[in-house]
């Protein structure tokens, strides 16, 4: 695929935009960046996977919890705050087998974690993955290599 950004000048603009929407601070930029590194596992992307995973070893964040976001239900490396965080990535990529996606029980575990500006902020933050999962399944960008790397 041919640079998204040259094509559709827009999108610069538009993930400036989330990535402010998502920096409120209301919700640890560690939390969104294991959110982001869950959505790139769950949908198979080397590209994200590697960008997210490449971005918290920066941030300071551990190998250990790095690796276990691929089997968070069992590692005990998280937070409550943190596995609700990854509950509702996983409850919005992941088929349901009771058919609703984010049950009452599992929003309200969310919310004792979560203010309504941060719970809000998280939906956003998954969102915001959720725009680039086309973008790096279609246009398949080449692990390890920012999107500006990408098409110079």
């Amino acid at each position: 695929m041919s640079d998204p950004t040259a094509l559709v000048p827009e999108l610069k603009e538009l993930g400036g935009w989330l990535f402010r929407a998502t920096g409120n601070h209301s919700v640890p930029r560690s939390t969104i960046g294991l959110v982001h590194l869950r959505a790139g596992r769950i949908v198979d992307s080397a590209y994200l996977t590697v960008l997210h995973s490449t971005g918290l070893r920066k941030a300071g964040e551990s190998e250990e919890r790095i690796g276990a976001v691929a089997a968070w239900r069992d590692a005990t490396c998280f937070t409550d705050a943190e596995r609700a965080a990854l509950a509702l990535v996983d409850a919005v990529l992941l088929p349901s087998p009771d058919g609703e996606r984010v049950p009452d029980d599992l929003y309200a575990e969310a919310a004792r974690h979560y203010d309504p500006t941060a719970l809000t902020t998280l939906t956003i933050a998954i969102g915001q993955v959720c725009f680039f999962i086309p973008l790096a399944l279609i246009g398949k960008p080449l692990p390890g290599r920012s999107p500006a790397e990408q098409w110079t």
